[in-house]
């Protein structure tokens, strides 16, 4: 275990029967001896569930009935596309899915696997937490582990605050053993569904930067960041923001639902190449906040790091 300070993270203790054994891992990080968030090991993918507001309040859904792939605050693509060798120096072009949990559209569901974990102390208040992940596909012919599609590095930097946890992720994928691209697609990238009840079908509501509300005005180009808030029980009001970094994302979709779900999709119209060697990186700001976006003051915390983007 890892002592931040104020910050604690480490492996969940679950009581099981003798011979038996865990088919999956969760981590938990608290902040004054209460849970902020965990990383959860799922069998197809590493993702963060619970995750909590400073005063306790769950914000997202782990895996709602309708979307049992929505896994919280994930990363994930559908369409991966690596440029294998091949006969006569030619290549062909393997086409891997790591957001569903089943076979789409032909192609059978990859694992995003997390291979390593390192944690400090960032700061008075800040905790950061790094895992190395594969993104490996499934068995298939001369490959009875799945082929490594790539390899992420994904930083978590985590600030504590009375209202508000500030979330900062940082994704570095890179092609190791062979170019591939992303896209173009609208499953992919980064992606948060909401807690049922915060959900604008519920009583909740979704607006962005420009004061635009719910999820038709929203879905598509132009937003800088949207706030999804609602009521979370007893009376109270939570919420949860996402804002993705600036020179990361010239080319920024999003795609918003009444029923919770935000994906920031910077691949959706076009195709990223990976050069093998090389990576790319995709950075977010997350708000994790008890009352609205009003009330938490969203617009001036996502202010602050819009204006610091445009120098880092």
């Amino acid at each position: 275990m890892s002592d931040g300070g104020k910050f604690q993270f480490g492996d969940d203790a679950v009581a099981l029967p003798k011979g038996a054994w865990a088919r999956t891992e969760r981590r938990t990080l608290r902040w004054n001896g209460r849970s902020v968030l965990s990383l959860s090991q799922g069998r197809h993918r590493a993702y963060v569930f619970p995750l909590y507001t400073p005063k306790g309040f769950a914000v997202t859904s782990e895996c709602p009935a309708d979307h049992p792939h929505h896994n919280s605050l994930w990363i994930a693509a559908d369409h991966v596309h690596c440029q294998m060798p091949a006969a006569g120096d030619r290549f062909e072009d393997y086409t891997y899915n790591f957001y569903l949990d089943e076979t789409f559209q032909g192609r059978a569901p990859g694992h995003i696997v997390e291979t390593d974990v390192t944690s400090a102390r960032s700061g008075a208040n800040g905790f950061q937490i790094a895992q190395t992940l594969e993104w490996r596909g499934p068995v298939e012919w001369a490959a009875p582990l799945g082929r490594v599609a790539a390899t992420e590095v994904r930083t978590f930097s985590i600030e504590a605050a009375s209202q508000m946890l500030i979330i900062d992720v940082d994704s570095q994928l890179s092609a190791v053993d062979w170019t591939f691209t992303l896209g173009p697609t609208r499953h992919a990238y980064f992606n948060v569904r909401v807690a049922e009840s915060i959900a604008v079908i519920s009583g909740g509501a979704v607006v962005d930067d420009r004061g635009l509300r719910n999820a038709d005005a929203i879905t598509g180009a132009g937003s800088r960041w949207i706030d999804y808030s609602g009521p979370v029980g007893g009376g109270a009001v939570a919420g949860v923001a996402v804002c993705p970094h600036p020179r990361d994302h010239d080319e920024t979709t999003w795609f918003v639902t009444d029923w919770g779900v935000v994906t920031v999709g910077p691949f959706r119209n076009r195709s990223r190449r990976v050069e093998k060697g090389t990576s790319i990186r995709l950075r977010y700001r997350v708000l994790v906040h008890d009352g609205d976006a009003e009330e938490a003051q969203v617009a001036n915390r996502l202010r602050e790091y819009l204006a610091s983007s445009t120098t880092n």
